[in-house]
């Protein structure tokens, strides 16, 4: 399948190119972009959505993107992936709508608002339609992000901004329900979606993957069950594709690999948060 790839600058359309492998496995420390030596432990007290926090919206008034088409054509399934591991310097994120994108100038403008840079943009064309891709790092410190409230403020900023110039997407997204001019097409059952895996990844870390109905918070929620049982977040990447996401993240304990048993309790624990009931605190 042949690829057409092309650069670009703040001024043209950003997409998405091959994934990288890992080069900085000691990287999620709860002050990313740590040196390689360090070990992550994320604050807990920073790792719940604070109520100030702020999810810059499209400027624009204009409904579509650049005249995207809605009509009659199939709606995409549309894709965010935070990308943790492919570049050691910055966060790589990659947004795809099939070929319904346009500059996303908007949302670079949301992001520089959250006090972050995007050095590096690149375009990417396949059959599966257009991807962008660009990489941010934090204004203050120029390095990568590694904050999971940012992270998922991150996020939840591109899912906004494509909602607001492509309100079609908003029926194939979970955050559609709550601010969506459409709502999802389905429900997913959390029970049925969550899947939790735990693999080995050599003498020194585990692989964590995790699937689960998509919700706002997710990345925030994850990164604190994992640490408050004492497992280290060293680096990963999380994928929100329309109702469901996915995460992969390396995770060991005192700089090692999960044994059985502990990998029982972090599945255990994980599966209990995400498929829990909410229940209201007058029920009790």
């Amino acid at each position: 399948m042949a690829v057409a790839m092309v650069s670009c600058g703040m001024c043209t359309s950003l997409k998405v190119i091959e994934k990288q492998p890992i080069l900085n496995p000691g990287f999620f420390n709860g002050s990313l972009a740590l040196n390689p030596g360090q070990r992550l432990c994320i604050n807990p007290k920073r790792l719940a959505l604070s109520g100030s926090t702020i999810i810059p919206k499209a400027s624009s008034a204009t409904a579509v993107e650049e005249g995207s088409p809605q009509e009659t054509s199939a709606i995409p399934t549309p894709k965010v992936i935070i990308d943790l591991d492919s570049d050691p310097d910055a966060t790589v994120v990659e947004v795809t709508f099939g070929d319904r994108l346009g500059a996303l100038l908007d949302t670079m403008n949301a992001l520089k608002n959250l006090g972050l840079n995007v050095v590096k943009a690149n375009v990417c064309l396949d059959s599966s339609g257009k991807h962008n891709k660009f990489a941010i790092t934090k204004a203050s410190t120029g390095r990568k992000v590694d904050d999971p409230e940012l992270l998922e403020a991150i996020r939840l900023t591109i899912i906004n901004n494509m909602m607001e110039y492509h309100p079609e997407s908003s029926s194939m997204l979970a955050m559609g329900e709550a601010f969506g001019v459409f709502q999802p097409y389905q429900k997913i059952d959390v029970d049925i979606a969550t899947h939790i895996h735990i693999y080995d990844d050599g003498p020194e870390r585990s692989l964590l993957c995790v699937e689960t109905a998509d919700r706002p918070g997710l990345i925030v929620d994850l990164v604190k069950i994992i640490t408050d049982i004492n497992v280290d977040v060293e680096s990963g990447e999380f994928d929100t594709e329309g109702l469901l996401a996915k995460a992969k993240f390396h995770v060991s304990y005192k700089g090692k690999a999960l044994i059985k048993p502990l990998q029982q309790v972090l599945a255990n624990s994980l599966r209990y948060f995400l498929r829990r009931p909410t229940t209201e605190d007058a029920s009790f």
